[in-house]
């Protein structure tokens, strides 16, 4: 069996404080990560995967076409791999627990879905609109893993025997398929113990050889034991992200102050435990993953959350400083000393961590879902844009897309294809526009449905499943009914394309006259080239912005395209009613890494965006909307096309480090983060880049390897990223850096 360890040789008298462990730790990181991207990199959360070639999994499928659907497949893969997975460990780590690749990505990339249940009808209006429907994508619902740290494995493991006794045999499946898994678990785990030991008599050096010893206890007490004490309970943490992981991608973590700091607290005060030691645990949870955890936020009593555990948790993010995925949850009682701190290490480090959230945008919208207040506050970030309830919700957020260009340029095309009947005006255009969007919003709704009915017959949540409240009780996957709440999110992409070019066919044509709707198509299907094709391109692109201010066109039509879309979503819940999962659809506006893909087969739009270019990014504003970049004008705009159902719109920002280069700079830039959030904003992401810095390191990516950058709700190194998407954060830069030679 092959094994992956790092024995480090260092003098067998040599010791090391945590932060000396923490830099070589944090070096091996850097020195992975590039090994990954001269691998070819990858537009994702980095998710602390190890580049290995010793151990190599050959997909077993069940169906002709080379893939795997079902309990029992997903089942046989996944403990196959267990079974030869090999053991990561580092000696100057805390944890053991890193993974080498995804079972759900070894599946042929055309053979996802199972083609016994197909929608081929659906596809077509997919294709037509551009919409990424969500159909078989995994997970992006949150686990609760307190059942975890209460139950353990061993725990796990009895409830489901126990359960299995009280249904009857169309339960057998679901059952038997989940007790293989955790089996092999538990087995996987007390491999890395002993494995771990045999390690630790190798190990020369005493201090490194003692951790070894005291890890590999740990392991082999967690096989089946839930966690007792701080650094037992992160332990079970990475093992969950790792296993997870490797099913098929895991999930999002949850609250810190909730899920550790009752062992954080216990073990202080039993005096097992020191600050430092804390810090360096937390650190080394960062490294092992770059899994999406909340900080702070009120309580069901609107107390807030913040502990000294909080503070902690920002120190050991700062100490590590790699890809780090902390959301701060913003509210009224927040500690100022703690949001300060947090606005201190954004400047500091310039990574891209922390982000903010407003829990008074985010608790009221859901609340108008018809939630508790209760309930909306259970609701954390967990991931790119997204809140969930730990353990109570299945959600396919960040998974489903509607490309509102795409739908503009549909509907364009079909009024000019009817001009003899209908004269092309702006009116015309936003009847064609509302018709094609229902269309495509519907459409959208019942490819969801079509998921959550067949999704077990293509990918079970074997993993996930675990995690869920009353979930095992039930003996049921939890796209059958196994999840309390089902909100589906249904994004809007390239909403500024769409506002823009309705503004533009206004503004140029309608009231000024300057054109006429068949010109403006013989420059579209030229893309702008040929005689005047550049000068009309200008003349389009200098219309009013949608983000401009004011009473600006590309406002008004964005707000106005906004509160269509929020209602055509909404009105989902009507039309699937008699679901048996009670379906909600909660309409929100991002587009993750999806903006090249978006725009690429779309073709030159009326803003004067020519063809083939990426959409806007998320719900902010195209490139260019004012002359001065203003930050109060585009964050305003935003707030005003949010949803408000309790997802998100968020607001990318990339701002000059010299704002808050001083501790009156920090104090100016949490006065705007808060208006910002009191504005009616959902979620803040905020790139801190030195500007000269990042396009030294665009043209030599590894010049700096430990450059981080939020590129969209994740944060990554900037040398694993493509050159596209590289190119996308420049001219992000470019467009509050007017002087920026590039």
């Amino acid at each position: 069996m092959s094994k992956i360890h790092y024995i480090n040789e260092f003098d067998e008298d040599r010791t090391f404080t945590f932060d000396e462990r923490i830099a070589l730790l944090r070096k091996r990181k850097i020195a992975q990560t590039e090994e990954k991207a001269k691998q070819g990199g990858a537009d994702e959360d980095d998710y602390g995967l190890i580049v290995q070639d010793e151990f190599v999994y050959q997909l077993k499928p069940n169906h002709p076409n080379g893939s795997i659907y079902g309990y029992r497949a997903w089942t046989e893969n996944y403990c196959s791999i267990l079974a030869e997975h090999p053991i990561y460990v580092d000696a100057l780590d805390a944890f053991s627990a890193k993974g080498f690749f995804f079972l759900e990505r070894l599946r042929p990339k055309t053979k996802k879905w199972n083609p016994d249940y197909p929608y081929d009808d659906l596809q077509k209006i997919f294709d037509r609109y551009q919409i990424i429907s969500g159909i078989d994508n995994c997970h992006h619902f949150t686990p609760d893993i307190q059942i975890g740290l209460d139950l353990g494995w061993g725990g796990i493991l009895r409830k489901l025997k126990e359960q299995k006794t009280l249904h009857d045999e169309t339960h057998h499946e679901f059952y038997d398929s989940e007790i293989a898994v955790v089996e092999h678990i538990i087995a996987f785990i007390r491999r890395a113990g002993d494995e771990i030991e045999a390690l630790a008599c190798q190990e020369k050096n005493r201090q490194l050889a003692e951790n070894l010893h005291t890890m590999a206890a740990i392991n082999h007490k967690l096989a089946t034991e839930p966690p007792k004490t701080f650094r037992e309970a992160i332990q079970w943490n990475n093992w969950f992200s790792m296993l997870s992981r490797t099913y098929n991608r895991g999930s999002s973590g949850g609250q810190i102050e909730d899920l550790f700091n009752p062992f954080y607290e216990r073990d202080v005060a039993s005096g097992i435990l020191t600050d430092e030691e804390a810090i360096f645990y937390l650190a080394c949870m960062f490294l092992q993953d770059s899994r999406y955890w909340q900080l702070s936020g009120p309580d069901e009593h609107d107390n807030d959350k913040t502990c000294h555990l909080s503070y902690l948790a920002l120190d050991a993010a700062d100490k590590i400083n790699i890809a780090t995925n902390l959301t701060i949850r913003v509210h009224d009682k927040l500690d100022p000393a703690f949001f300060e701190k947090s606005v201190e290490y954004l400047f500091k480090n310039k990574q891209g961590w922390p982000r903010y959230s407003s829990d008074k945008a985010l608790m009221e919208g859901f609340m108008r879902c018809g939630y508790s207040k209760e309930l909306a506050r259970k609701r954390v970030a967990a991931g790119c844009h997204w809140m969930c309830i730990p353990g109570m919700e299945y959600t396919m957020n960040d998974t489903v897309k509607v490309n509102l260009a795409m739908v503009f340029q549909v509907a364009f095309q079909d009024m000019m294809a009817n001009a003899d009947q209908t004269r092309p005006s702006i009116d015309a255009l936003w009847e064609q526009y509302r018709k094609h969007l229902k269309m495509a919003v519907d459409a959208t709704g019942r490819g969801i449905i079509h998921h959550l009915t067949y999704q077990t017959k293509s990918q079970p949540e074997l993993i996930l499943n675990l995690f869920q409240h009353g979930l095992i009780e039930k003996g049921v996957n939890i796209t059958d009914g196994g999840a309390n709440y089902y909100n589906m999110c249904i994004d809007g992409a390239g909403l500024a394309v769409a506002a823009d070019s309705i503004a533009a066919c206004e503004q140029r044509i309608d009231k000024e006259g300057r054109l006429t709707y068949e010109e403006l198509t013989n420059h579209l299907d030229a893309n702008f080239e040929g005689e005047n094709g550049e000068y009309v391109r200008q003349m389009l692109f200098h219309s009013e912005r949608y983000g401009g201010g004011g009473d600006s066109l590309g406002d008004k039509w964005a707000v106005k395209i906004s509160k269509l879309w929020t209602g055509l979503v909404r009105d989902l819940v009507e039309q699937h009613k008699d679901n048996p999962k009670n379906v909600n659809f909660i309409p929100g506006f991002f587009s993750w890494s999806n903006t090249i893909l978006l725009g690429s087969i779309l073709q030159a739009t009326p803003n004067g965006r020519k063809a083939g270019e990426p959409i806007n990014h998320g719900a902010n504003p195209n490139g260019g909307f004012r002359k001065d970049g203003a930050v109060t004008s585009m964050c305003n705009s935003i707030a005003a096309i949010q949803p408000g159902y309790g997802n998100t719109a968020p607001v990318q920002l990339e701002i000059d480090p010299q704002i808050a280069n001083d501790p009156e700079g920090v104090k100016k830039m949490c006065a705007m983060i808060l208006g910002i959030m009191n504005s009616g904003n959902t979620l803040l992401n905020i790139n801190i880049i030195d500007a000269k810095k990042i396009l030294e390191a665009h043209k030599d990516p590894f010049k700096y390897p430990d450059l981080v950058v939020r590129v969209t709700g994740f944060t990554a190194f900037f040398s694993m990223l493509s050159e596209k998407f590289r190119e996308l954060v420049i001219e992000r830069v470019k467009a509050v850096n007017a002087d920026l030679e590039y």
